[in-house]
Formats: C-alpha cells, structure tokens, sequence
C-alpha cells in the first residue's frame, strides 16, 4: 500500500513530502548504484592488501646420465614486498572508498531534491488545471451571457461569436494544463523509482512560507558542507597517499627461493637457497613518482575549481530565486487582488450591458496571465529553493559520480 492511502474507504489522502522522499530512497536505482560501488571498493581494498601467494614447483637435473634417475626435488619461492607497499596500496583505496561514500550522500541529496522540485512541479502543474478549469468556466458562462444579450438584442452576433470563440480556446488550454500535469507526474514518478503509480493528490504546500535565504548565508553554508567539495578534498588526500606509495617503489622487493632435491646417483639429499633483489639501475620508479607529483598538484586545483563553480551556479540560481520572490510578493499583494477585482466589476457590468464583450475579454486575460505569472513565479521560487537548501545537487536519475 502507497503511503497516504486510507485503509477506511480505499480513498487516499494526499501525499506528503515526506512519503515521496521514503519512496524515493527506497526505490531509485542510482542509490543502489553508488552503494554498489562503495561495495566493490571494500573488496579493491582487501585485495590490494595481500601478500603475494608463496610458489611451489617440481625440479628435475641430470635425468638419463648414465641410466640413473638424476636428480629430483621440490622448489618453493616467497615474494616479500617491502617499503610497507601493502599498507600504502590500501591507504590509497581506503581514500577511493571515502570518495565513494561521498558520492553515495552527493546521490542522496540529489534525488530528494529532484523529488522535491518535481513534487512542487505536481502541484504548479495541478494548480494550472484549476485555473484553466475557473477560465473556461468562466468563459462558458461568457458564451451563455451572449446568448441571452443577443436574444435581447443588447448585443450582435459577433459577440457571441467571439465569446465561443474564447470559451473553445479556455476549453484547449484546460486540455493542455491537463497533459501537462500528466508530464509533471510522470517525471516524478520516474524520480522516485516507481513509474507505475498512478498520479495521486500531493499535500499543496506553495503557499507556505519560503525560507528566507540570504546570499552571503548560502554561499558560506555551501563552502562549508558541500559534498562536492569534500570529495574534492579527499582526492588530494588521496592523491598524498598515492605520491608515498610511489615513493615506496623505489624499494625493490625480495625474492627469496629454495629448494630440496635428492639424488640417485649417490642417494644424498641436498637443499639450496637463494634470494634475488632487483638491481634499481634503469627503473627507479621515477615515472610514476612524477606522475603522482603533477596528479597532487591537480587535485588541489581541483580543489579551487570546485570551489568558484559551486559559487557561479549558486549565482544564478539565488538570482532565480531573489526574482521569483520579489515577483510572489508583488502578484500576492498588488497584481492579482486588482485582477480578480477588476474582473468581477467587468463580469458584472458586461451581464447588465454597461460593458462591451472586449473589455470583458481582456479583463480575463488579465486575470489568467496574472494568475499564471503568480504560478510560474512560485513554482521558480520553491524550485529554486529547494537547489540552494540542497547544496545545488540536482539530478536525480543521473548515473553516480557525473
């Protein structure tokens, strides 16, 4: 049963936040994803850190001389690594896995605020229905005020004409705002992981106050909890240990061999040892070392990139923000009390003839571009906080770590 569903009577209540967001973790894929790999990382680690497997092999000299048996023995063979290269490889991995864990809350921030944008879409989107439901209803009664100031020949038939005309149009756009509530359903559904359910009434919360977000605010509390950033940092963290453990191979490692062999000839049993280490006269590792040298380098500049293009989206998105709620302020307290005022007074006038039907026509078009400016600026205004309160991790379908 979907969260919200009454068990008295089969009827839903309205999903909240809340419930899409349980949903949500619980069902998209990419969390798996990136859970997936921290998993495979903590298998990387246990491999990187084992020591090479011992050899054994069988020895055989002198075979056929003079019609004996030769000699016949067993060689075993130990490879030892050192300069601590074990511990440094798994120092490494362990900074791949932190970066990996970072990835799997960078995911989670992205898809509860995909979810939460596209639930604010929903409800924009339900929201439209209704108006262009009032409109055509107001344009039906439009068609019907016509007829009966023609039928008194208070009007001509061009007024009614046109009245149908609007009243056809208001019914169109109804059908649109429809399939694009269906739209906006559907993307959420997808963002949540479940594509199947059926669109369902969302808890309306547009009208609630939005938080009150101040730019210097915003950009210190993005600096400063980031996940971005932080997996910035941990890649020159990384990148440290990645520099040691080059380092380290400038240490050869030692092999050591031995072997015990018996011989028919003259029935003695006799056992050699030998250890090898390679002579550093050509490959010192040098290479490698450069390479981690310039890669540290670039892990720190990753570091300040990440850093000013976290500041240049926060930019543009405060700016959508700061826009939107100057333009909710001035619809909620200026524009659309004027508009629904001046609609009724042309409404009234137009049925008792004081009014001809153009002024009632651009009365309701005043009316439906004010209310939807006010709709558009919310939807904008509750999206855009939902990305600056998110850390301005947005993506909830995208693969892990784009």
């Amino acid at each position: 049963m979907l969260p919200g569903k009454d068990q008295v009577g089969g009827v839903r209540s309205p999903l909240m936040m809340t419930d899409l967001e349980g949903m949500a973790l619980a069902n998209n894929p990419t969390l798996a994803l990136a859970a997936r790999r921290v998993e495979a990382l903590h298998g990387k680690y246990l491999q990187v850190g084992l020591r090479p497997n011992p050899s054994i092999g069988y020895l055989g000299e002198e075979i056929g001389g003079e019609g004996k048996a030769g000699q016949h023995g067993i060689v075993l063979g130990q490879r030892y690594v050192t300069g601590h290269k074990l511990g440094l490889n798994r120092a490494v991995v362990s900074h791949e896995i932190q970066r990996a864990r970072q990835e799997l809350e960078i995911q989670r921030h992205r898809v509860l605020n995909g979810v939460r944008a596209r639930a604010y879409e929903v409800v924009a989107a339900q929201r439209m229905v209704d108006l262009n439901g009032r409109l055509f209803a107001i344009g039906t009664e439009g068609v019907k005020a016509a007829g009966d100031l023609r039928r008194a020949k208070e009007v001509s038939q061009v007024d009614v004409l046109q009245a149908q005309v609007e009243a056809n149009s208001a019914k169109l756009a109804l059908g649109n705002a429809r399939n694009e509530y269906m739209a906006a359903w559907r993307r959420l559904a997808a963002v949540i992981g479940m594509p199947e359910m059926t669109p369902t009434p969302l808890a309306d919360q547009l009208n609630q106050q939005v938080p009150t977000l101040s730019w210097n605010v915003a950009v210190t509390r993005l600096l400063a909890e980031s996940p971005e950033l932080a997996r910035a940092w941990s890649g020159v963290e990384q990148a440290k240990c990645a520099l040691t453990r080059a380092q380290a191979g400038r240490k050869p490692d030692i092999d050591v061999e031995a072997s015990v062999r018996y011989n028919n000839a003259s029935e003695n049993t006799t056992a050699t040892i030998g250890v090898g280490v390679p002579l550093q006269l050509f490959d010192r590792n040098q290479g490698n070392i450069r390479k981690a040298y310039a890669e540290l380098a670039a892990a720190k500049w990753e570091v300040r990139r990440v850093e000013l293009a976290l500041q240049d989206r926060l930019a543009g998105v405060y700016k959508r923000y700061d826009n939107a709620r100057q333009q909710t302020d001035q619809y909620n307290t200026e524009i659309l009390p004027d508009a629904n005022a001046s609609l009724e007074l042309v409404r009234k006038g137009y049925q008792q003839g004081e009014f001809g039907y153009l002024e009632l026509l651009t009365a309701q078009r005043t009316y439906f571009r004010a209310n939807l400016a006010y709709l558009e600026g919310l939807r904008a205004l509750w999206t855009s906080s939902v990305e600056i309160e998110g850390l301005l991790l947005t993506g909830g379908l995208a693969t892990p770590g784009q």
